[in-house]
């Protein structure tokens, strides 16, 4: 069988696959029939499915008939509780919904590399395990309840792709060490005494408690943090207040913290908790808060990112990879690379061409879907490294 060939015949299919998974998206803990759909399409293909992994996981093995290693390759499913404002044939038919982060591609790119690998199984050495997973867009995510049901029990390494239009089309990025950041969540009250707008003087005010909070929270960064540390503490929301002419008793301040280094992950939790109840106090008010601990860092394995550097070249060109910076969005994939060895990777995915310029998580993302190809390359080439290198010993 000539690979190539067979690689760009299963190009149809994935859009296929991809545009109806977009057209029916399902939220985080709810992918139902998008599991149901991964697994109807899995069977077909002839493997046996393990489902209602961590919730609405599926997984197909593949065992090699030669000995090796076991990889494990994954993809996320589930789509964002936003409206599609895009205009095109596939549009999500679920109000409200829309995958508008390329989960859906992802799917499609692993079934492709189910497909591609079940027709050579005679030559792939140990096993690969295609595993789709649910909910990585909520915390606390997919990917531990995948672990807790043994999705990783006797792996070696893992592989994760992002198709990401922030990169051109034809572009591949990756690193070693830390590339996405942690996510947690703060959520305060504070709690002060209300009155009359005219009478501050026998009140406790807890909106302006609040605005300054909102502003002490800003040093934590610029003044408590290292700055070869790259940290974020944003303040998403502030309410309180309920007319013009009333003090508030209460303002509710909601936000989230960015990291990469744990010592500075706990650092910025002891300071937001120690300067939020000395505020509150200096203010006259109280406070309680809800400090929420989410994904972890993606921090690639080292090996496992020097393989990518060494493999993209040979199907992207040496000047379209790339070393991707860190970036501040999350991912639990990061779960998985705590636990074995791996590399996630970035598959360029923007083209203005075909209005794929929208950031993710906006109603009108859309990713060129050629890159789907590219990524469904990436994941073969990774696969066979790494078989080539145990042959090798």
């Amino acid at each position: 069988m000539n690979e190539q060939v067979y690689l760009e015949q299963l190009f149809p299919k994935m859009v296929e696959w991809r545009r109806y998974i977009h057209m029916h998206p399902e939220v985080s803990f709810q992918e139902e029939k998008t599991s149901a759909f991964v697994e109807a399409r899995l069977r077909e293909m002839g493997y046996e499915v393990s489902t209602g992994m961590g919730g609405h996981g599926v997984m197909a093995v593949l065992k090699g008939g030669q000995p090796g290693k076991t990889i494990v390759l994954r993809a996320d499913m589930d789509a964002l509780p936003i409206q599609d404002e895009k205009s095109c044939e596939y549009k999500s038919t679920v109000t409200g919904v829309m995958h508008a982060c390329g989960h859906d591609g992802h799917t499609s790119i692993l079934l492709a590399a189910a497909s591609y690998f079940r027709q050579i199984q005679e030559t792939v050495r140990g096993e690969i395990r295609f595993m789709f997973q649910p909910a990585e867009e909520a915390c606390p995510g997919g990917a531990l309840g995948m672990i807790e049901a043994g999705a990783l029990n006797g792996a070696d390494v893992i592989y994760g792709l992002h198709l990401w239009t922030p990169l051109k089309l034809g572009t591949v990025a990756s690193t070693p060490g830390p590339v996405m950041a942690a996510a947690d969540e703060f959520f305060i009250d504070i709690i002060g005494r209300g009155g009359h707008g005219g009478m501050p003087h026998v009140t406790a005010d807890a909106v302006v408690a609040g605005s300054a909070l909102v502003m002490q929270l800003q040093t934590i960064v610029s003044r408590s943090v290292d700055p070869l540390q790259p940290a974020v503490v944003t303040v998403g929301t502030i309410e309180g207040g309920s007319a013009q002419n009333v003090i508030a008793d209460r303002c509710r301040i909601t936000g989230t913290v960015r990291t990469f280094d744990e010592d500075t992950r706990k650092l910025i939790r002891t300071r937001l908790e120690s300067i939020t109840r000395m505020t509150a106090e200096a203010y006259g008010t109280e406070t309680a808060i809800e400090y929420l601990s989410g994904y972890p860092a993606v921090v690639n394995d080292e090996n496992e990112a020097e393989r990518f550097f060494r493999t993209a070249p040979h199907i992207f060109g040496e000047n379209q990879v790339h070393l991707s910076p860190k970036i501040m969005p999350a991912e639990d994939f990061a779960y998985y690379l705590r636990e074995i060895p791996g590399c996630f990777m970035f598959v360029g995915a923007g083209n203005a061409e075909k209005d794929a310029v929208f950031p993710h998580h906006h109603p009108r993302f859309d990713f060129d879907e050629d890159a789907m190809l590219h990524g469904l390359k990436l994941m073969v080439e990774m696969v066979r490294s790494y078989q080539d290198e145990f042959a090798q010993g």
